[in-house]
């Protein structure tokens, strides 16, 4: 492991665990020491580790064709593209696979900025989109800070944030109201004819777990048909049942006129990404040239292990298991652990896809860590880190929240045995209620 430059992280303080195997929502270290896996990974292990059909699709593919270039016709390539097209909202009806989220966000931009003519991008300031070029120019969160100046022709905007309004609003119709208000004016400040696309996290991930409240992801669709903007959901987390819908925004009933997608579509075993196109987009490029393209786009054994894991989803019938489990066991029982720890300012989440916020001071939530902390100012994360990693949890930590995200199979007991967890580790956070961070 001396050898390996490992990414977000300075060197001489990384300590990577040595992961040598994994089965379902559990992975072990090379102690044997073993791990509940409520990150799924980076979460993109949606189907969970080493699920056999999709292993021995990825085998029998190795068998029958390796590789072959995206120039030519596949059979695999083609079924998986079916397969998410019947699956997708609206008039999205063709797949430019990529090999991962940051190169569809990419190629999403290169669609909206070529079919517009237009070169400006809107993106909220809580936001992930990948550590790519325009990727990592869009994003909004402190990541993109180290690769600036990104020269990508961005306007950032606020999204919607109840628990932290940036208009002070009182109830989730005042947040949509506000928040759309902004954005209306924000467009209108910057000329709507300059502004290509607007990229915006369907559920935002690593940035808090932000279900939009209600009516907001249709008014955002609005504006967009309104000013002839190209709307793009960044689904690379979301999608693919994480929140119980193959894609998030389908439980909001919105249909965007791209999608990006990843992680989930065959949990990382091999891979792969990709944009869905609404025809009237794919249409222009009929007798036009599109501009780009991927020498390991759609590559068989990834698209092999995504037609697998559609199949298994649908077998297992994991989308029910997500909102019903999600709702009655994960939501159920996170509010529960909320009600006893005062270090838990609110519970957001839908599905398999959660956050309790950590606070110092329920009443004025001051957060757990500062923003963008890091060395001692971010120790009781690290604390609470280190506490569920000791009693075999996996937490996905971002700022002062922990965000859950297990495999979409995990059972509800394995569930409530991550959250008996949680119970222990949040006495962590507990301890720093009623102590300011300025002390």
């Amino acid at each position: 492991m001396d050898h390996v430059f490992y990414p977000w992280s300075a060197q001489a303080g990384v300590h990577p665990v040595p992961v040598t195997g994994a089965s379902g929502s559990w992975f072990w270290d090379a102690e044997g020491k073993r791990y509940l896996d409520f990150s799924s990974q980076l979460v993109n292990v949606n189907i969970g580790h080493q699920h056999p059909d999709v292993v021995a699709a990825i085998v029998a593919q190795a068998g029958t064709l390796t590789t072959i270039s995206p120039t030519v016709g596949n059979e695999v390539r083609s079924e998986l593209a079916r397969l998410i097209v019947e699956r997708a909202p609206g008039q999205l009806n063709r797949v430019l696979f990529t090999t991962g989220g940051a190169e569809a966000v990419e190629h999403a931009v290169r669609l909206a900025r070529s079919y517009t003519g237009r070169t400006k991008m809107l993106s909220a300031y809580r936001s992930y989109h990948g550590g790519t070029g325009v990727a990592i120019g869009l994003t909004g969160e402190p990541r993109r800070w180290g690769a600036e100046p990104t020269n990508v022709d961005v306007i950032r905007f606020f999204g919607p944030y109840p628990y932290r309004s940036a208009w002070q609003c009182t109830t989730p119709e005042q947040e949509t109201a506000a928040a759309l208000r902004h954005l209306r004016q924000v467009i209108e400040l910057e000329g709507p004819q300059h502004i290509a696309g607007l990229i915006l996290e369907s559920v935002v991930g690593t940035n808090g777990v932000l279900v939009p409240p209600p009516g907001y992801l249709a008014g955002v669709r609005e504006l967009c048909d309104e000013f002839g903007i190209v709307y793009i959901a960044d689904e690379v987390m979301a999608g693919f049942g994480r929140v119980g819908e193959w894609f998030a925004v389908q439980a909001f009933d919105v249909a965007p006129d791209l999608i990006t997608f990843a992680k989930g579509v065959n949990s990382g075993y091999v891979p792969l990404g990709g944009v869905l196109i609404a025809e009237r987009i794919a249409a222009r490029y009929d007798d036009t040239v599109y501009p780009g393209g991927l020498t390991y786009a759609g590559h068989p054994l990834a698209c092999a292990a995504g037609v697998a894991s559609i199949g298994v989803f649908e077998r297992e019938g994991i989308l029910d298991h997500v909102r019903t489990v999600g709702s009655d066991v994960l939501g159920k029982g996170l509010r529960e652990l909320a009600s006893r720890h005062p270090s838990v300012g609110e519970v957001r989440g839908m599905g398999f896809f959660w956050a309790l916020e950590l606070v110092r001071d329920p009443q004025t939530r001051e957060p757990l860590v500062p923003f963008a902390a890091s060395g001692a100012a971010a120790e009781p994360m690290s604390r609470v880190t280190a506490a569920a990693k000791e009693r075999g949890l996996w937490p996905f930590v971002a700022a002062n929240r922990l965000q859950i995200a297990p495999p979409l199979t995990t059972s509800a007991d394995e569930l409530r045995t991550g959250m008996g967890i949680l119970d222990e580790v949040l006495a962590v956070a507990d301890s720093y209620v009623g102590e300011s961070a300025a002390q």
